[in-house]
This record gives C-alpha cells, structure tokens and sequence, in this order.
C-alpha cells in the first residue's frame, strides 16, 4: 500500500543536464549539449513538482533586463536559479508514495529548513519544555502562529519570552491558553476558548503532552491521571476541535514505541480503560495509553478522511531528557545514564515537525511515524475490532462525565452498535 520513489542517487541528474522552473512553477529538464527540454526527469522518468510558495525570506523579482531574479531579503544573495528547485519532489502517482528523507539523526531545523509556515496557526499541548517546547520554538522560527496550551501558565509565559529570544518571531504569535488534562470540564473550557481565538481554522493539532511513570494517582474525574492525561483528555479535545479542522489540517497524537509494552487483559471485561488501583503498574499504564493515542489516530483519520483532515502518530524518541521521568529519582537516574546516547530534543522533536509540516504529507492519513518514516505499529493498534472497542468505550466513558453534546454523532455510530450486541 504505502510504497516509496527513488532513492536520492537515482534522483541525479545525467551529465549535461539542467533542472529549469516555469514561470507558472512547474519544473522542466534541459539538456546543454543538444538543447532538448522534457518534463519528465531524464533518469527516473518522473515529473517533478516544486512548492507553490517560495523558501522562507526568499521573494522573486526582476533585473533590469525584466528576468525574473530571485532574492532572501536576510541575507541581500541573489540568484537567476528559482530557489524552489532545491525542494523540488517528484510527483506522487499514488498519495502514499514518497521518500524517506530524514532520520533518527534529523533535527527539527532540518526538517523546517527553506519551509514557511507564515499564516499557519498550531496549536500544541504541553509545549512549556521539553520535545513539546522544541516543537513550538521551531514552528515559531518560520513564520508560524501558535497557541500553547499548558496547565502551568506562568511556565508557558516564561517559554514565550525564551521563544521569542531565541528565534526573534514576534510575540504577537505566540499565544498561551490554560489547560489542565487531568480535568476534562477543563478540556471542554479551553476547546470553547480556542474557537473564540481561532474562529476560521486550525492548521496543526499537535497533542503533545503526555505524563510517565506517575504512582497511582485520581483525577477529579474518577480516572487515572496518566490514562486521561495521556489519552481521554487528548481525544475529548481532538472532538472538540474538529470544527475548526478544516481540508489540510493536520492532527498529530505524539504516541511511544512503548506502545507495544500494552496489555489489555479484562480491559474489555470492565469496559474501563483506565487502569485499575488494586492492580496499579505505571509502566503498563503508560504503554497502555500510548496505544490508545495509536488507536484514536486510526480512527479518526477514517473518520475525517472525507474532509481532508490528516490524522497521524508517531514516536519521538527513547527516554530523551525531558521533564517526563521527573516522578521518580530512579526513572530521574536512568534517563540521565542513556542521555548521551539518546536523542537532543531538536531531533526527538524532529518527527513530530514532519508529520505535522512536510508537503510529501499532504492527504497522508492514518500511518504511525518514527525517526521521520512510517512503520507499522504493534498488533493491538492494527486490529481493527479491538480499535473500535477502545474507541467505544473511551467515547462511554467521557459521555459519563460530561454528557455527549459535540460527541453524539459518534456515540450514535460507536456505541449504539455496543447496546445493540448485548
């Protein structure tokens, strides 16, 4: 199904030949010893495609002799050679055909680099430190428009200003909202409050936050902490948000390889996901609601696929030094042992930035991402009855709580089909 094109060194052009833009941005190939022009890549024989707008700081204008000059208003260089061409793909015969171009080693900066994002809005959960801080930093850096949500505002407040320092953006698009994942009528608050600030659309969901290894711990919705913060209150707020979700949006669940640590022995007996306190492990409920964060992804890219809403998960990196070990002195002391070998936060911060930005992406819904490819997750995520069930209840379980306004329709489709087999 998902199939990739050629590699770069297939993508080299033949000696003698040139890659030339059309004015209407399409890309042509000259050859210099016979001046014959094609369309199609004289070795791989695809048509290639560039991106309508140009590489951040760069604009197109034109010498005295009216030829089209191209100029990075940074740095004052010019040059007769469109800039897009560095960033030219070659065209999709499939939507899920493209290539891998990064890997674990791959920073977020070079996943954004000529990439402008100027009138794009974000929103990103749990972004005051961390992977999720990173994530926002380098959106902020080309161009885009963020709203951080936190539950600790002075913190995001003091992350804005360092944003600001570090990437000279203007504060004017870094926005912070209060939201506290461990309560869900405060999911709801700050989902009403979001509309009110982007009453047009939302380009990027990027659910990032998340906690580890917490002790057994109830929320002031009966639940524990590290199952609604992880995963119920995520998927409450993607529902909520799916109005502003529009064609091209894009929503990123920031899962773990752990994953595939998940066991959903007498889960489906209970018809409760969250972990029970009688038979507590933090480990287990921690790569329990990392699987949960796969399954939603799955379900409602179905779901909003028609829309041309992007849904996808992936994994950012193994036990990189965030504030997510913070809950024990021994989780505190292995992830400081491995740091050296694990990644930066730039580069654990890397996937998440191309699920959410790269253009090969466009309509590619439905996949789990790791070091910036997709593979496949485990088996409990991929089996679609036992998705369903897990959707289904977690959809029960908020109707519980908060009642089903937004909610119905999918309460009506999931959960009517649960009544009716009983």
């Amino acid at each position: 199904m998902h199939n990739t094109l050629d590699s770069d060194s297939e993508d080299e052009l033949p000696p003698g030949w040139e890659e030339k833009s059309t004015e209407d941005g399409n890309v042509y190939f000259v050859n210099t010893l016979n001046n014959k022009t094609q369309w199609t890549h004289p070795r791989t024989g695809h048509k290639k495609i560039i991106p309508k707008d140009f590489p951040f700081g760069w604009i197109k204008t034109l010498d005295e002799t009216e030829k089209p000059l191209y100029v990075h208003l940074e740095t004052g260089n010019k040059t007769y050679v469109d800039p897009r061409l560095a960033f030219a793909t070659a065209e999709k015969k499939h939507v899920y055909d493209f290539r891998q171009r990064f890997d674990g080693s791959t920073t977020a900066f070079q996943v954004l680099h000529g990439v402008d994002l100027s009138g794009k809005y974000a929103l990103i959960t749990g972004c005051n430190a961390g992977i999720g801080y990173e994530t926002a930093k380098s959106l902020a850096r080309h161009g885009c428009n963020i709203l951080l949500a936190n539950r600790n505002m002075e913190a995001t407040q003091t992350a804005i200003e360092q944003i600001v320092k570090e990437t000279n953006t203007s504060d004017e698009n870094l926005k912070a909202i209060h939201l506290d994942l461990s309560s869900l009528k405060s999911v709801k608050q700050c989902a009403r409050a979001v509309k009110t600030i982007f009453s047009d659309h939302l380009d990027m969901l990027i659910l990032n936050a998340g906690v580890f290894g917490l002790p057994y711990e109830e929320t002031e919705d009966k639940l524990d902490r590290t199952f609604q913060v992880n995963h119920l209150s995520h998927m409450y707020f993607a529902l909520l948000l799916e109005p502003l979700l529009k064609n091209g949006s894009r929503v990123v669940f920031v899962s773990s390889e752990s994953h595939r640590t998940a066991s959903l022995k007498n889960v489906f007996v209970r018809q409760n996901l969250a972990h029970p306190r009688d038979n507590y492990s933090a480990m287990l409920a921690y790569g329990n609601s990392k699987l949960y964060n796969v399954i939603t992804a799955m379900i409602l890219s179905e779901e909003w696929k028609h829309k041309g809403i992007s849904v996808n998960s992936l994994h950012p990196g193994n036990m990189v030094s965030t504030n997510l070990p913070n809950s024990w002195w021994l989780y505190k002391l292995l992830f400081f042992i491995v740091r050296p070998f694990t990644k930066s936060l730039q580069q654990a911060a890397a996937t998440t930035v191309y699920v959410a930005t790269a253009s090969e992406l466009d309509e590619v819904t439905g996949l789990y991402f790791n070091n910036c490819f997709y593979c496949e997750p485990a088996s409990l995520a991929r089996d679609k009855d036992i998705a369903h069930e897990v959707f289904s209840i977690s959809l029960c379980m908020i109707q519980e709580r908060m009642g089903a306004e937004i909610i119905q329709p999918y309460i009506d489709k999931y959960c009517a089909k649960k009544r009716t087999s009983k």
